[in-house]
């Protein structure tokens, strides 16, 4: 179980953040050189079939020992870590047998990880963490569960008096940036059902998510000198503002929780000549969800009426869907992690995603696959830790599914 450990502090080394605005896939060529170490460890272990394509998917297949017919398991994760925080030069760091107070990250910039700000590490007292040093996220997510994922496979394939079907693990870059899925290969990929190891902290299990959305606005304005701007300048900010103010005030992502959606202003930049807006809409319900595109809409509307045609731009993208409607028709595969959560001596804690995984998309284009924990928190910062404990448990509760399956 130490090589859990071992080989995420080895994995964080790399720096793999995706980026938005690049087009390639994957977006950044470390994702390439984690894609290749990868290769190399599940090589090394004994798994089949190992391959990296082009476009920097790794998948490999660990035969099944049986005589007779079970399902197909996979376990899926990504190497790609946030745009929002650094991955570079990450340097982890053990806090053992933590005491319960405010943990020091960085001495020289004063940055505590502190129970006062999260709750959650008062859960902990006792326990190794893996913390930042302030200055960078720590890559937990995903890079603890490609860690779990490989350690899982790695038990399997050294004991092989233990009875499996065939499992199949993949690796995937740019979830972090919505793409993860666009190229993955499903037919070779051809497992039964999978699970995502990307999930938060101990014992969560999910297999309802957000539908997604992204709303990009450009705002046309007209600049002339300020002291003759009367009837003539239109000033692409101010209408920026406004559009924002015709938005509903509770649904900002910081007023809402469980069920309920938002719509979120990531980014707004410009000048008077144009201001570009960037939104993310979110909602577990597809009605809703097409209600606040529709809010977006008609605020657009209502500005072109006022202002002028085409002042404002929208280009709206769906991005992905619940996966629940393609979970529940085989929902004993949720009951199968849950009963190996249990077995492993894990609480489950089954609640909604506010967010997605890899897995929300591959459940519509045919892999039914619901996310599992890597016990990791606060995620895409310089906050962000993972207990030991947790990982060593999310390699239990893999092999526990893989059991279960086998019998």
């Amino acid at each position: 179980m130490d090589k859990v450990v071992e080989r995420f502090l080895k994995y964080v080394q790399i720096n793999t953040q995706s980026v938005q605005e690049v087009e390639t896939c994957p977006s950044t060529e470390n994702q390439l050189a984690l894609g290749e170490t990868l290769v190399k460890e599940l090589r090394e272990i004994g798994l089949a079939d190992v391959s990296m394509d082009a476009k920097g998917y790794v998948m490999a297949t660990l035969p099944s020992n049986l005589d007779r017919e079970v399902k197909t398991i996979g376990f899926i994760a990504h190497m790609d870590t946030s745009p929002d925080a650094s991955g570079e030069n990450v340097c982890p760091t053990l806090v053992e047998n933590y005491g319960g107070g405010d943990i020091l990250l960085n001495r020289e910039k004063n940055i505590i990880l502190s129970p006062k700000d999260f709750p959650d590490l008062l859960d902990y007292a006792g326990e190794t963490l893996i913390v930042t040093d302030g200055t960078t996220l720590l890559g937990a997510d995903d890079k603890a569960g490609i860690a779990e994922i490989i350690t899982a496979m790695e038990y399997l394939a050294a004991h092989p008096e233990i009875e499996h079907g065939e499992i199949k693990v993949a690796f995937t870059p740019d979830e972090e940036i919505g793409r993860g899925a666009d190229f993955f290969d499903v037919a070779k990929f051809n497992a039964d059902f999978a699970y995502t190891v990307d999930g938060g902290p101990l014992g969560e299990l999910e297999y309802e998510n957000f539908n997604a959305a992204s709303a990009k606005l450009t705002i046309r304005g007209r600049n002339v000198h300020p002291g003759t701007a009367k009837n003539i300048m239109i000033n692409s900010i101010l209408i920026a503002m406004e559009f924002n103010s015709l938005l509903p005030l509770a649904e900002k992502p910081e007023y809402t929780e469980h069920y309920e959606g938002f719509i979120h202003l990531t980014d707004i930049r410009g000048d008077v000549e144009e201001t570009e807006l960037h939104y993310i809409i979110r909602d577990h319900s597809k009605e809703l969800f097409a209600q606040k595109k529709q809010v977006i809409q008609e605020a657009v509307n209502f500005l072109n009426i006022k202002y002028g045609p085409d002042t404002v731009e929208l280009q709206l993208t769906d991005s992905y869907y619940n996966m629940k409607e393609k979970i529940e028709p085989v929902i004993e595969i949720v009951e199968l992690a849950k009963k190996a959560m249990e077995e492993a001596e894990v609480t489950p804690k089954i609640a909604p995603i506010r967010g997605g995984t890899d897995g929300a998309r591959l459940s519509f284009m045919g892999l039914p696959c619901p996310n599992l924990f890597t016990g990791g928190h606060n995620f895409h910062g310089r906050f962000e830790y993972i207990p030991i404990d947790s990982m060593k448990k999310a390699v239990a509760v893999i092999l526990k599914i893989i059991e279960l399956n086998s019998r």
